[in-house]
């Protein structure tokens, strides 16, 4: 497919996933991140917020994308994502990616205390919506964006940050469902590939719809970059790698046990995993479900190995995609280990 054989011409980058609790944490991974020669460090909407690290990391890395992967975006209304987003990519001089996601209903009704209704449209619109925003930052052009979900039409100039010198921050979302994955394709730069993937079902069944929607905006699906989260189960032994492994298959255990990503399974005959692996969750039987993942499925799911074996499959299991981000279950990598995964990736 025309994925793949521009992949083989081009280079797969490489980034990593920030995982300290800590922002200041966070943000020293991205240094180390950027030592280790990786292209990207991102951090996520968990324990803490996601931008907050990224303003710290700006300032002590030089050349390294930042970017979030993903903040919730309904968590947030988009002028208060606007001027954060602006406000990091001038700090980082044109160095960050704005990755949102849409979480889920319980948790933007219920932990948010914010509304939440047909998440598809309400992205495309929350991604209109930044752009206007961010032109009348840059150009001062009347801001009069009125839609179903948001209006933003009020700026005075006290209250605008004023124009960029570089371009205005890239837009990467992440998708499951085809509704959502069509909206991507139709306004969004980027494409976050959800880590419960397999290479068969990405191409089989999410960049098909990543396709329709370039195609509604009149552009190749080409002009939007593919960024896969990889789960890595990485060591330097034997035991190193099984230990990694088991960690990753908790992770696997969790994803599973969740209907919306029920997709994967039930592409690779395994429907009745996902109904049970929900049933232990509810009933708080972690241990139990991590038993319920089973090497071949970890071996599908999952990237495990030395480094050097990493990175192969790493450039193997990614033709599709412009980018790949190692979330790492297992001991933290050292530099030599990064070089050695990212040559091996690369040659």
């Amino acid at each position: 497919m025309e994925t793949e054989e521009r992949m083989l011409n081009e280079p797969l980058l490489i980034d990593g996933a920030t995982s300290s609790p800590t922002p200041d944490g966070c943000a020293e991974e991205a240094v180390a991140f950027e030592e280790m020669g990786l292209d990207a460090a991102w951090t996520f909407e968990a324990s803490h917020d996601p931008f907050l690290p990224l303003v710290l990391a700006a300032d002590r890395t030089k050349s390294i994308n930042l970017g979030t992967a993903i903040a919730v975006a309904f968590a947030r209304n988009p002028m208060t994502c606007a001027v954060t987003s602006w406000d990091l990519q001038r700090l980082s001089e044109g160095r960050f990616i704005l990755g949102l996601g849409t979480q889920i209903k319980p948790h933007i009704t219920r932990r948010y205390s914010e509304q939440w209704s047909r998440p598809a449209a309400r992205m495309r619109e929350y991604i209109r919506a930044l752009h206007a925003i961010w032109d009348n930052f840059q150009t001062g052009a009347e801001l009069n964006f009125k839609g179903e979900f948001y209006t933003h039409s009020l700026m005075t100039p006290a209250f605008s940050p004023g124009p960029l010198t570089v371009s205005k921050p890239p837009i990467y979302v992440a998708g499951v469902g085809p509704k959502l994955v069509n909206v991507v394709g139709e306004v969004a730069d980027g494409f976050f590939v959800h880590p419960f993937h397999t290479a068969d079902y990405v191409i089989n069944e999410t960049l098909p719809e990543l396709a329709k929607g370039a195609k509604t905006a009149g552009r190749s699906a080409e002009e939007v970059v593919v960024a896969c989260l990889t789960i890595v189960a990485m060591g330097r032994n034997d035991e190193e790698v099984a230990r990694a492994r088991t960690k990753a298959a908790a992770q696997l255990a969790f994803y599973g046990s969740t209907p919306a990503y029920s997709g994967v399974l039930d592409f690779h005959g395994y429907e009745n995993l996902q109904p049970e692996l929900n049933r232990l969750s509810k009933q708080g039987e972690w241990l139990k479900m991590t038993q319920n993942i089973d090497d071949d499925l970890i071996d599908l799911l999952c990237i495990s190995g030395t480094p050097s074996e990493v990175g192969v499959q790493l450039r193997e299991r990614n033709t599709f995609a412009d980018r790949s981000t190692m979330m790492f279950y297992g001991p933290p990598p050292d530099i030599e280990a990064i070089e050695e995964t990212i040559s091996a990736a690369q040659s």
